[in-house]
């Protein structure tokens, strides 16, 4: 799980970040724009060889921090051609990313990794898809810091941030939050091969 603290909107630039709000009215021209982006992404690497992997990190134990195995376990069920990482059956969590990683590097030559994980930010966040550049630092918000994964990432946020103890939030998290951010972000990684590359993501 990690940690998203910026509640400022700073919608797409040159497709570094964006914003989707998985609940809002426009939710579904959002994530038209989305997956337009990561196909440009994904055909800006397959020109280059490189292999797609979507890591989805989580632990199915725990409500707050389910959001990327069901994420990967959804993306199997869609049979999506890229690689997936993670799932409800097999969970990539704290205890045995280190090892993925190392699975990962050994099999692949320069991969391009996208990493999917819960997330922790402010009340009005809650509901909120955030795309960014770079890497992911899962259990930042919890204080439980592992390797940073990721070319891109997705966070979901599930829930918001406020003086109880963070690791409450692993049990104090609606089941509905995570499955509507899961739905969407399978949703906008499930039409990848039908979007219109056309379509005007700045």
């Amino acid at each position: 799980m990690g940690s998203y603290y910026n509640d400022s909107d700073k919608g797409v630039r040159g497709f570094q970040s964006y914003k989707l709000n998985s609940r809002g009215k426009n939710r579904e021209r959002e994530i038209e724009l989305l997956t337009s982006g990561l196909r440009r992404i994904i055909e800006h690497s397959s020109n280059k060889g490189k292999d797609v992997i979507f890591l989805c990190i989580g632990s199915d134990r725990y409500i707050g921090d389910s959001l990327g195995p069901l994420v990967g376990s959804m993306l199997n069920e869609r049979n999506i051609p890229y690689l997936v990482y993670g799932t409800l059956e097999e969970p990539v969590h704290a205890f045995n990313l280190k090892e993925t990683l190392k699975i990962i590097n050994r099999r692949f030559k320069n991969p391009l990794i996208f990493s999917i994980d819960a997330s922790l930010g402010a009340m009005e966040q809650v509901g909120y898809v955030i795309f960014e550049e770079g890497p992911l630092i899962p259990g930042k918000a919890l204080e439980t810091f592992l390797p940073e994964v990721g070319d891109y990432h997705f966070k979901g946020i599930v829930n918001y941030i406020d003086p109880l103890p963070k690791s409450q939030f692993l049990n104090d998290t609606r089941l509905h939050t995570v499955m509507t951010l899961s739905k969407v972000i399978v949703e906008v990684i499930a039409r990848i091969e039908d979007v219109d590359i056309g379509t005007n993501v700045q």
